[in-house]
């Protein structure tokens, strides 16, 4: 049963749209692949801007996936061309 959730909302930088795009799409494999993420949406709130939105049964799981591949992978390349509008928060 899900008892938390994380939401993260992105912009992408002038142009990189598509880039910021393709990287959400490409995530979702990794996310399903965490045993303790129960589910997780990539989200477009419209031209530029994003989200992602995931549950989690408790805070280790939550833990493991802020720590986990995507969060990795968010820490390297797509911030050439994705920003956070705001700093994740527990």
């Amino acid at each position: 049963m899900e008892a938390i959730g994380l939401l993260v909302t992105l912009e992408a930088r002038a142009g990189k749209e598509a880039d910021a795009e393709a990287f959400l799409e490409s995530a979702q494999p990794l996310a399903l692949d965490e045993k303790g993420t129960l589910k997780w949406y990539a989200i477009k709130f419209g031209p530029g801007k994003f989200g992602i939105f995931d549950t989690f049964a408790n805070e280790a799981g939550r833990n493991a996936h802020l720590n986990g591949d995507i969060a990795k992978a968010l820490g390297r390349g797509p911030v050439n061309y994705l920003r956070f509008l705001r700093r994740c928060k527990k």
